[in-house]
């Protein structure tokens, strides 16, 4: 079953390219020239590269062949899907380009004015009467390049915003059961940091500095820190053990923790400062602070154990969870949770992944309510696979507790 799923994702994958190639370089070339045979090769290559790259990361590649393949790699992915938007965007506009009238030529100028050269010419060796494009190849031409001008600029300036680091939100989320003393309480959420082989130590300091900047009362980093394994990736991790609040910093794995080895991670963010979560709770003043362990666990027996974690606590308290996934909110409302902050959706990262994001997850971005349970999801610092974002910006996320009493 899994061979067939795999030839048919092959032949889509396959067809979607050959689409593309026909629009953008078939139909937009004279002939078998330099420029064909360029828009071939790159039709041929982008594809292997991007591939080779998925499965260079997914497979645990070496570190330095993950790092060459990455970026034209997944920036050819993001380019694919915002090439095959625009050109077909761009069938609407061909037909009405295509009975658009013709501007007059200057054959028709010369016989206003009885010009010798208004009687045709014929063609001769020097002047071949197909030189000049015909109308659907400069309409072809006209669409084409609209389409890959508005795919290259969108994944530029998309790409532009990943690597430039997350921007500051702030919101106010009033719970009920919160003390009048901890009103005003700083939390900053951290998700999907992805630091890997495009995002490093750089964008790591990015983070930190922008975090440390809010000055905030705690810090929670909610999972996806890394992709790949802390022997290739510590380096680039070690600007975490800068990071600063009042009450510390806490963390709670992701799903791609347990791709990269979740138990040398957690020692890892420990070593570094941070207090991992395992399933744990800890009191502070004003409220209970838990945390989860991801879904993504269960297949090693390390999955989320909600009643370890919330069991036994004081149900006057206000309760803070922090969990990576949005639908673990389900288990939230159950244990009476007051507000649970959650990543892992990008807020659908590449547009339209959006309405997939919203498939798979209760909540795509922002603040919600499930009962007496709110939840919280940051569309996340950094970014997974392309190194761009669009409509879906990187963000940190400075959340302010206000409690009714005050």
């Amino acid at each position: 079953m899994f061979i067939v799923f795999a030839l048919l994702a092959l032949a889509v994958v396959v067809g979607l390219y050959r689409y593309l190639w026909c629009r953008l370089v078939r139909d937009t070339t004279a002939g078998r020239g330099w420029a064909r045979r360029t828009g071939t090769a790159a039709f041929v290559v982008g594809p292997v590269l991007m591939f080779a790259a998925l499965f260079a990361e997914v497979g645990h590649a070496p570190f330095a062949l993950q790092r060459t393949l990455a970026w034209p790699g997944f920036l050819w992915m993001a380019l694919s899907l915002y090439l095959l938007l625009a050109v077909v965007a761009g069938e609407v506009l061909r037909p009405l380009l295509r009975r658009a009238p013709a501007r007059p030529g200057r054959g028709a100028g010369n016989r206003a004015t009885g010009s010798r050269e208004e009687r045709p010419s014929q063609p001769t060796e020097t002047t071949p009467s197909n030189t000049n494009p015909t109308r659907r190849l400069v309409v072809s031409r006209y669409v084409g390049g609209a389409a890959a001008t508005a795919a290259v600029a969108t994944v530029g300036y998309g790409t532009y915003g990943v690597l430039r680091g997350p921007r500051v939100k702030r919101v106010t989320v009033p719970l009920a059961k919160l003390p009048r003393a901890a009103h005003g309480y700083r939390i900053a959420v951290v998700s999907d940091i992805h630091l890997g082989p495009i995002l490093g130590r750089g964008f790591a300091q990015r983070v930190v500095d922008t975090v440390n900047a809010t000055q905030p009362d705690l810090i929670a980093v909610v999972g996806d820190l890394v992709d790949g394994s802390v022997r290739d990736l510590g380096p680039a991790a070690a600007p975490l053990a800068r990071l600063s609040a009042r009450h510390g910093a806490y963390f709670v794995t992701g799903n791609h923790e347990y791709f990269s080895g979740a138990a040398q991670w957690v020692e890892e963010v420990r070593r570094l400062g941070l207090r991992p979560l395992e399933n744990a709770r800890t009191e502070l003043a004003g409220f209970d602070l838990a945390g989860v362990n991801d879904i993504a666990g269960e297949s090693t027996g390390q999955g989320p154990d909600f009643d370890r974690a919330l069991g036994g606590r004081d149900p006057a308290r206000a309760c803070v969870l922090l969990a990576h996934q949005p639908v673990q909110i389900h288990e939230a409302v159950r244990h009476h949770v007051d507000l649970q902050l959650s990543g892992h959706t990008h807020g659908g990262q590449l547009w339209p992944g959006n309405l997939l994001a919203a498939a798979a997850n209760p909540t795509v971005a922002g603040l919600d309510r499930y009962g007496d349970t709110q939840l919280y999801v940051s569309r996340g610092a950094g970014a997974w696979g392309p190194p761009t974002r669009v409509w879906a910006p990187s963000d940190i996320t400075v959340i302010e507790l206000a409690s009714k009493r005050a």
